[in-house]
């Protein structure tokens, strides 16, 4: 049976281990530094017992690849491509607006993608071809004008396949630690990132939070979470199938849920069993359920704000009115409602994004969008009598501050005969 748990445990219990790790992996960083294209060739040795000739996948291999995957997988991989790209899709901004927001004061935005970017695409425990497609196609539809991939070696001939579908420009056969650190700092073969988005285990996200000096990140992405809040109306069996479907993801997997029916965890219990039964991750199933467990809490208003706290991965409401519920949540990384949106739905098909803050970082931090491949100037036009309007308010202030160039730097303008 798993256990009762108070709001701080799963927080306590999910906390990264990056600490742990960060020894370790500084030897990686200062390996990749100072040896490059070797270093990588000596890590996949060592590390995933990989022999290279070459660090580049080629296109004799990415074809090999297609020969190699079911004709009707490949379709549903397009599927569920296109679906993915019509979402974001929905959120690239202009590239530019203006507005005059007072006579003679025109401001705006201007909108760039950035020029080249970094995907991590984990392998392992499990072949990742859809979060290939999360991680590439939005930075392919926010306009970047190159984006690379690396993944450890071997490649899974489903991932290589989803990876072009998406459109990497370059694939690389580097895994872990050391391929945070060739996007970051580049070698020989690997041009260095403007930034790395992407998934993975806790050296590659220690990699990622050590690096940021020299590279951006979108954001801590650990193993997967799930919070689901549930009332009487819940049906439980779909609820323990929700948290085993995230739970085979890694034996770090962590599962809540916040009930307001003190039956409900008993019976999602039940369906639990019967459902591990037949699973064929069941192993790492039960790794996670042990960093997993429920809460009871009869408020439903309470309950929502417990959530809030935790702020999970993946938030399932499953309860009576669940758009109140939906008002009251402002934490969580991506949020699924009624019976009918299974979480899985999110992680393949339905075209949101998978790749999500985790470890509470949802309180803070957005999911993987368009948005993270783009950045943004602010634009100003004054004319003549636009800055005569506000030429008052910058002197007071500027000089006020001691910055006297300032104020002079408008006087000498409104000064100037036409």
């Amino acid at each position: 049976m798993w256990k009762q748990v108070d709001e701080n445990f799963w927080k306590e219990n999910r906390e990264s281990k990056i600490d742990e790790v960060t020894a370790a992996v500084q030897d990686i960083i200062d390996l990749v530094r100072f040896e490059g294209d070797k270093a990588l060739f000596d890590l996949a040795l060592k590390f995933d017992k990989a022999v290279l000739k070459d660090l580049e996948v080629s296109r004799d291999e990415i074809e090999e690849a297609y020969e190699n995957v079911d004709p009707v997988l490949l379709d549903e991989l397009e599927n569920a491509a296109e679906f993915i790209q019509r979402f974001h899709e929905l959120q690239v901004p202009e590239d530019l607006w203006l507005k005059e927001i007072e006579p003679g004061i025109t401001l705006g935005v201007k909108s760039t993608p950035l020029e080249r970017v970094g995907c991590y695409i984990p392998g392992g425990r499990a072949p990742y071809a859809s979060t290939a497609l999360m991680c590439i196609i939005p930075a392919r539809v926010a306009g970047v004008g190159e984006v690379i991939c690396c993944t450890p070696p071997s490649v899974d001939p489903v991932t290589l396949v989803a990876m072009d579908i998406a459109g990497a420009d370059e694939i690389y056969k580097v895994g872990g630690a050391q391929a945070i650190a060739a996007m970051a700092l580049g070698t020989e073969s690997i041009e260095r990132v403007q930034k790395i988005v992407g998934p993975g285990n806790v050296y590659v996200t220690a990699a990622k939070t050590m690096l940021r000096k020299n590279v951006e990140i979108d954001f801590p992405a650990g193993p997967s979470e799930i919070g689901v809040l549930a009332d009487e109306t819940a049906d439980a069996e779909f609820i323990a199938a929700d948290i085993i479907a995230q739970a085979e993801h890694d034996p770090s997997s962590a599962c809540l849920l916040v009930a307001t029916d003190a039956g409900l965890p008993g019976e999602v219990w039940s369906y639990i069993e019967k459902q591990m039964a037949g699973a064929l991750r069941r192993e790492i199933i039960t790794s996670a359920l042990k960093n997993s467990g429920y809460i009871v809490e009869e408020d439903i208003e309470l309950a929502a704000e417990i959530m809030n706290g935790i702020a999970p991965e993946h938030l399932s409401i499953q309860v009576r009115d669940p758009l109140e519920v939906l008002s009251r949540t402002t934490n969580a990384g991506s949020i699924f409602i009624g019976p009918y949106s299974p979480v899985a739905a999110g992680d393949y098909a339905s075209g949101t994004n998978h790749v999500l803050p985790t470890a509470g970082h949802a309180a803070t931090m957005s999911g993987l969008n368009v948005g993270h491949f783009r950045k943004t100037s602010t634009v100003q036009i004054l004319s003549r009598d636009g800055l005569a309007a506000i030429a008052p308010t910058i002197i007071a202030i500027s000089e006020a501050e001691g910055f006297h160039a300032h104020a002079e730097s408008v006087r000498i303008r409104g000064q100037k005969k036409e």
